[in-house]
């Protein structure tokens, strides 16, 4: 999958499609680093760097940072030392003008976009994973009150603190959100389909099942069908090539 003197993945998919987890795995996969631009974003604003000050007048307004503030960001990051080999990139782009600027910027070093794999999930089940979802207040863990058997006084199993669940997690605005992002993201879709490398995977099962179908298509797993879906008795495995 990797090709060219530097190249890119991309996961592109909706709040709670597991962008992140899968970005990980593919990452590994692939030997080159996972980068997403929420961790960036708040990485810079921990650090109070010019492009930190900047994103927080716009996030502490509730307003989306810029295309251009967000390419520079990405393209800074793509720079560095660790991501020489090439990195599998969560969240961006999430715009034209961001993917444009990011074939351009590309292109000046060599490389391209090799593949751009959509996780698609139904709104409905985005909408179970995402309002049940509960924070830590103080260490910022994350839980699900499905998948995870939580205290009954909502306090953090890792710290202490208390668990909330957050204002964009409520069902009827994980909707909005999902529909506001399904509009965005349709244009940067066509966009990589256009150029032959957009593919898709079923990301509405089991994050272990999710994995190998997003393997498989980067040419890096067995077929999926050789993956149980795990039960209480049975956790689930592959077999890999």
């Amino acid at each position: 999958m990797v090709a060219g003197r530097f190249s890119v993945a991309l996961l592109i998919g909706p709040p709670g499609a597991g962008k992140g987890t899968q970005a990980r795995y593919v990452g590994e996969a692939l030997g080159i680093r996972h980068v997403a631009s929420g961790d960036l974003l708040r990485e810079h604003r921990q650090r109070d760097t010019p492009i930190g000050l900047t994103a927080r007048a716009y996030m502490d307004q509730g307003d989306l940072v810029p295309d251009e503030l967000v390419v520079q960001m990405v393209i800074e990051r793509l720079a560095r030392p660790d991501a020489a080999r090439g990195v599998v990139l969560d969240g961006f782009p999430r715009t034209v003008c961001q993917a444009r600027a990011l074939d351009v910027a590309l292109a000046e070093r060599g490389g391209r976009v090799t593949a751009a794999l959509f996780l698609d999930v139904p709104t409905d089940v985005l909408v179970e994973r995402l309002s049940g979802r509960r924070v830590c207040i103080g260490c910022h863990s994350t839980f699900h009150v499905v998948l995870q058997q939580l205290p009954f006084d909502s306090t953090c199993p890792h710290c202490g603190d208390r668990l909330v669940q957050r204002a964009d997690d409520v069902p009827s605005v994980v909707t909005r959100r999902v529909a506001v992002y399904q509009q965005q993201t349709a244009p940067v879709l066509d966009h990589y389909r256009v150029r032959g490398v957009l593919r898709r995977a079923d990301a509405s099962s089991s994050v272990e099942l999710t994995r190998a179908r997003v393997l498989e298509q980067l040419g890096l797993r067995e077929s999926p069908e050789l993956c149980s879906e795990p039960t209480e008795r049975n956790p689930g495995h592959c077999v890999s090539r």
